[in-house]
């Protein structure tokens, strides 16, 4: 019975594999959806040829299709090792439809990786210490038998005459910025940009959470993609009732606390209907973890097409696991990084919310060592913001907060005036001092 298992087991990976190969020549733009498949991935020695020569003349920007593949099989003298213009035919005829080629692709790679896994194993039992001069070369084997089981990225790197006609195409297109609506640091940075991560950093109470929603607000209205908002401190209608305020200026301490007559209540509803048309997401789960950051965003991009932001209240406390021997400042260094990783993924800007060190109380102005639990943080990041509190500076109206961007890997450093006026949970800016 189970010779028969493992027979039926080759039937159907063979055939899985006559399935991809079937695909791309029946639409060869299904090479650009499984370009993570190599040609070692099939285990039938025809099929890994046959993929050679797609991806040879896929290169060379030639069709590649039942005539194109035969020509090149008979150009080098190997029709016969292809099983000839018949087998490519029945390659075809076996794949009714090109639509589940990505899964397919993927189920052979997962089945070449079993069988390099199971190979290796073999080939290090079969290794003997004594045949190597020190501990370390053994190892050193070893590792580099793993190395070769381990996919190959498909991250090539290249020279400036393999990326010529890609970097004329980059200069052709607009630089990708979005809007805030806070026009001086739109008119200073442009905007945000896509690709960054930007880190806005702050003290208790100077309205990191309502800066945030207000850049958000200004983000969505240009209507450049999604913006999803992970809180994770705040529920959902609390983060509403604080942009609602933001909007129509209503006290936000009066919305909170439901005391709203019926024009006040009427102007909420217009306010809302308005934000019905604006692609805002958000989510109130505590303790998330960047993987679920990265899976949602990653569904969003394939609904929607485009994010325009992803933010993040607050770093500090997300779901950081630390490994054995893991420091706590290591573990959020691999959370920045991966936010950064997601950033240029979905291109889109990433805003993470962060604290600050009790220190800073001790400094005239903040300094990227006031990041709390910071080194990765700050070197990861493109953006480092500030908001924080002078006493010294006071204005009519509201609370005068400082924005003080301490890193700015695109833009240099600036620094910027704004109201905050807490009962409303707005941002004004404000002119410079000097």
């Amino acid at each position: 019975m189970h010779s028969i298992g493992v027979a039926e087991q080759e039937v159907n990976e063979i055939s899985t594999e006559q399935s991809v190969l079937g695909a791309i020549l029946m639409d060869s733009n299904v090479l650009d959806e499984v370009t993570f498949l190599e040609a070692r991935d099939f285990s039938v020695a025809r099929h890994q040829q046959i993929y050679k020569v797609m991806r040879f003349l896929e290169k060379r920007n030639a069709p590649v299709d039942i005539m194109t593949v035969t020509e090149t099989y008979v150009r080098f003298g190997r029709i016969e090792e292809m099983g000839g213009v018949t087998y490519l035919t029945n390659l075809v005829e076996s794949c009714p439809t090109t639509a589940n080629a990505e899964y397919y692709a993927r189920s052979v790679r997962s089945k070449a990786l079993e069988r390099r896994t199971k190979n290796m194993g073999e080939i290090i039992k079969g290794l003997d210490r004594s045949d190597y001069d020190s501990d370390e070369d053994y190892f050193s084997m070893i590792e580099a038998l793993v190395a070769e089981m381990r996919p190959q990225d498909n991250v090539k790197m290249r020279s400036f005459s393999e990326s010529k006609e890609t970097y004329f195409e980059h200069l052709s297109k607009h630089a990708s910025y979005i809007k805030t609506d806070f026009k001086h640091f739109d008119v200073w940075a442009k905007g945000l940009w896509r690709g960054w991560l930007f880190v806005s950093a702050g003290r208790p109470s100077v309205g990191k959470t309502a800066m945030m929603l207000q850049r958000l607000y200004g983000v969505a209205k240009q209507h450049k993609g999604v913006v999803l908002i992970f809180s994770q401190e705040m529920g959902e209608n609390e983060l509403k009732d604080r942009m609602l305020a933001a909007v129509t200026g209503l006290n936000y301490g009066k919305i909170k606390s439901k005391k709203l007559d019926e024009k006040e209540l009427d102007l909420l509803k217009n306010a809302y209907e308005g934000f019905e048309f604006l692609p805002i997401f958000i989510q109130d789960k505590p303790y998330v973890s960047i993987d679920e950051v990265r899976a949602i965003a990653r569904q969003f991009k394939k609904k929607y097409g485009q994010i325009a932001c992803i933010a993040v209240d607050y770093l500090q406390i997300m779901n950081i696991p630390q490994k054995k021997g893991e420091t706590r400042a290591q573990a959020i260094g691999t959370v920045t990084g991966a936010a950064k990783q997601i950033a240029r993924e979905m291109d889109c800007c990433f805003m993470m919310l962060s604290q600050m060190s009790r220190d800073f109380e001790k400094a005239l102005k903040p300094q990227l060592s006031h990041l709390k639990e910071s080194g990765s943080i700050e070197q990861d990041a493109d953006v480092v913001e500030f908001l924080w509190h002078d006493p010294m500076d006071t204005e009519m109206g509201g609370k005068v907060i400082q924005q003080t961007i301490a890193k700015g890997r695109d833009t240099g450093l600036n620094d910027f005036r704004l109201l905050f006026q807490g009962w409303k949970q707005h941002f004004t800016e404000l002119p410079s001092k000097g």
